[in-house]
């Protein structure tokens, strides 16, 4: 397994991953196909600035068009602070292979390593087995439950948090 920068040919994946229903019932239903070329243009901008990491989960490193899913990094401001925050996808056909937790640990040795990411969150749906298992078993502190938005919705998740510096397992 690797992880690869986001890049323009990945359209298809986004639109499987944020278009499909069963792949989003935890974030409050599918996205709209129109607009995951634009996506996926600003997030390939991002990563090429360095300002967000936005990386392809390929299973195998001989085949690194074959994309299992993401697993991104990214700064953003709440009313309180300037957080780093950390989320997932893997499509169906690669789930319960372990390729969402590899990918988190990785990007979070890398965020360690880079030094400037601080405390970083992550905040899956309250009943969302499989992501809140990653983050017990990735040694992330449980904080509580929270709303939060995501594409004009608000979702009940779990709120959780790691410093890489210190916290990694």
């Amino acid at each position: 397994m690797l992880l690869r920068d986001v890049e323009y040919g990945d359209v298809d994946a986004y639109v499987r991953m944020r278009c499909d229903p069963a792949m989003m019932v935890e974030l409050g239903g599918p996205l709209p196909r129109e607009g995951m070329e634009s996506k996926v243009r600003r997030d390939v901008q991002r990563a090429a600035a360095g300002t967000d990491w936005t990386k392809m989960i390929v299973p195998d490193e001989a085949e690194p068009g074959l994309v299992a899913g993401t697993v991104t990094l990214w700064p953003h401001n709440t009313d309180a602070e300037r957080m780093s925050e950390i989320g997932w996808m893997v499509l169906p056909e690669f789930q319960g292979r372990g390729l969402a937790k590899q990918g988190v640990r990785l990007l979070l040795e890398l965020a360690r390593d880079d030094g400037r990411w601080g405390l970083i969150h992550a905040f899956p749906a309250t009943q969302n087995a499989p992501s809140n298992g990653i983050c017990r078993s990735l040694g992330f502190r449980f904080l509580g439950e929270q709303d939060v938005p995501f594409a004009g919705r608000a979702l009940r998740t779990n709120h959780w948090a790691l410093d890489p510096r210190t916290d990694m397992t």
